[in-house]
């Protein structure tokens, strides 16, 4: 089952095939990618991501959603409660958070309002006592929103050979 969340400017619905063509200009963006990845993505790439988060819903009745402004219907980006099964050490147990906005529209609250609405719902729907993420260590923006969404750093490890932060949430 899926689950479309609204918030005051947004859509939240979950990956689709519709969105292959935005998620293609965003992994492409070096500026947006290399945040995430030393490189952009592929088409080819990011057409195995898509069906991997299409493949998550199905599975597991959650995944990355879609962030498109309401009143435009924008692609702004992706907000996922995930489950990927990392090769980490210490490894994640409790459901992952991820983001990703497209520089267009950094700078505006949009990504915490999209996590503050993919955290409500992860709260309410999984009942998770906790959350955890994984970010870059220079990436100073979603640190930030993630301090603002409630995240503490707990470990420091290494995921596929970069360093990398591993925080984590207490539920609401």
């Amino acid at each position: 089952m899926s689950t479309t969340l609204i918030t005051a400017r947004l859509t939240l619905a979950p990956a689709a095939v519709s969105d292959f063509a935005d998620l293609v200009k965003l992994w492409g963006d070096p500026v947006f990618a290399t945040s995430i990845f030393p490189a952009p993505l592929t088409s080819e790439d990011v057409w195995f991501r898509l069906l991997r988060d299409i493949g998550h819903w199905e599975a597991l009745g959650h995944g990355n959603w879609s962030i498109r402004e309401t009143a435009t219907g924008d692609y702004v980006g992706s907000v996922g409660v995930l489950d990927y099964r990392r090769l980490l050490d210490p490894p994640f147990d409790a459901p992952e958070l991820g983001w990703g906005v497209a520089p267009r529209f950094q700078g505006k609250g949009l990504a915490f309002e999209a996590l503050s609405a993919a955290l409500a719902w992860c709260d309410d729907a999984l009942n998770a006592p906790r959350t955890v993420c994984m970010i870059s260590p220079d990436n100073a923006p979603s640190h930030a929103l993630a301090a603002r969404a409630g995240y503490v750093r707990y470990a420091d490890a290494v995921y596929k050979g970069e360093p990398v932060v591993l925080l984590e949430r207490r539920a609401a």
